[in-house]
């Protein structure tokens, strides 16, 4: 994400959200969170504001780590998947 200006901090109320994600996509994020240094939180608030105002939230060096951490974590779907995911029962438990 793009650093802008120093502004003052917004004061929120934040909620816990259940949510479920493609494993592989997770580890990509936290990935990239913890190399931003910032929450799993922020990076998705973050990612989903630049979203709704259509705007791109990384810059070219950060979605430069984005490629190394889609490869180490093996993540091979892209935006076309949207939404076409089927989720399959974990035969493991």
């Amino acid at each position: 994400m793009k650093k802008t200006k120093a502004r003052q901090p917004k004061r929120v109320e934040r909620v816990q959200v259940g949510a479920r994600m493609e494993k592989t996509l997770v580890k990509v994020l936290k990935g990239l969170a913890e190399y931003l240094d910032i929450s799993l939180g922020d990076l998705l608030e973050g990612v989903t504001l630049h979203a709704l105002e259509g705007k791109a939230p990384f810059s070219k060096e950060t979605l430069a780590q984005v490629e190394r951490l889609k490869t180490v974590y093996h993540l091979h779907l892209s935006a076309e998947d949207s939404h076409q995911l089927v989720e399959v029962r974990n035969e493991k438990r």
